[in-house]
């Protein structure tokens, strides 16, 4: 048995993506076999297929696109038993690993899967789960933000910003986005207090408790506009200037107090159980840009590269004839 599953075989731009056929996975000890429904774009695999994160880690091709996943249980390993075939869930695949979640079934450990939230299609389900497992460990854990503190959230209107914007007013928090001026309504309507241009001055922007930055670029001005006991915290780096950019983000640790987090998201269970809740308590909305099918990753990557997207960027995946080479 033969599935699709979406990759690239060479370094480019969306049009080195291509459906291909790879063995149907199989649950082993631990795992669940799911059947994808939804799967989203990231930021990451667009750095990674335009070959920008080769110095850093070094990756086998072809390499298999997608993290994180919602869909339905088709069999148990061995030694499962907190699932049933035919639960819904959602979850994400090891980023650093070789499989992807952009194809018609993922084997996955139960570490890394929850139940989705009720009443929630796989498409809203991946709108949200890896902007939001990001923000909750950031928000909360990392930078501890407590109500009534000034939060910036730079790129608020992505698929990360646009969670961590409906979190900070969850929190009590007072939240500026920093975004575009077409994307002002859109994030007002998410929970923002202020919005700011982005192409404002950094000087022009104020001083915050909490800086939030999706974006990775002039992390090092930015961190300036922190109140003296301000946090600053950096999910993603500058992929052009890849040494200067996390040499500046060590050195914050040690010159001055106002140390840049930097992290990147591994959800556990537990998280991604926590997100379900938030969502089924009404905290959290499902963002959706556009759809597109499996067979035109090209074209959803495309969207993302060309910006202005509101939240995330959605692949729905549909049962394709099995057999046929493998690639």
């Amino acid at each position: 048995m033969t599935m699709a599953a979406a990759g690239f075989r060479r370094y480019g731009g969306p049009e080195v993506l291509e459906v291909m056929r790879v063995a149907m996975p199989a649950a082993g000890a631990g795992q669940v076999l799911v059947k994808v429904e939804a799967s989203s774009v990231n930021g990451g695999e667009i750095a990674q297929r335009r070959g920008k994160l080769r110095a850093l880690a070094r990756v086998s091709l072809p390499r298999y696109v997608g993290i994180d996943f919602a869909g339905e249980i088709l069999a148990l390993g061995p030694g499962v038993t907190e699932f049933s075939i035919g639960d819904r869930v959602w979850g994400t695949v090891d980023e650093r690993g070789s499989v992807g979640a952009a194809a018609e079934a993922v084997a996955i450990d139960t570490g890394r899967v929850s139940r989705m939230p009720e009443g929630w299609s796989a498409a809203d389900a991946v709108s949200v789960l890896a902007g939001a497992a990001t923000a909750v460990v950031g928000l909360r854990d990392k930078a501890r933000l407590r109500a009534g503190e000034r939060l910036l959230v730079r790129g608020a209107s992505g698929g990360v910003g646009s969670v961590a914007v409906q979190l900070g007013r969850m929190y009590g928090a007072h939240v500026t986005a920093l975004s575009s001026q077409s994307s002002e309504q859109f994030v007002r309507g998410l929970g923002a207090d202020e919005v700011i241009d982005y192409r404002t001055s950094l000087d022009a922007i104020g001083t915050f408790d909490v800086v939030f930055d999706t974006r990775g670029t002039d992390l090092w001005e930015l961190r300036k506009h922190l109140a003296p006991r301000g946090r600053m915290v950096a999910v993603s780096f500058d992929v052009d200037r890849k040494a200067r950019s996390l040499a500046g983000i060590a050195a914050s640790s040690i010159f001055g107090g106002r140390r840049i987090r930097f992290f990147l998201g591994h959800p556990t269970a537990a998280l991604i159980g926590e997100v379900a809740r938030l969502a089924e308590d009404g905290h959290l909305q499902p963002i959706v840009d556009e759809v597109y099918p499996l067979d035109r990753i090209g074209d959803a990557h495309a969207r993302l590269e060309a910006g202005g997207v509101h939240g995330k960027v959605v692949l729905v995946v549909e049962e394709t004839a099995s057999g046929g080479a493998v690639d």
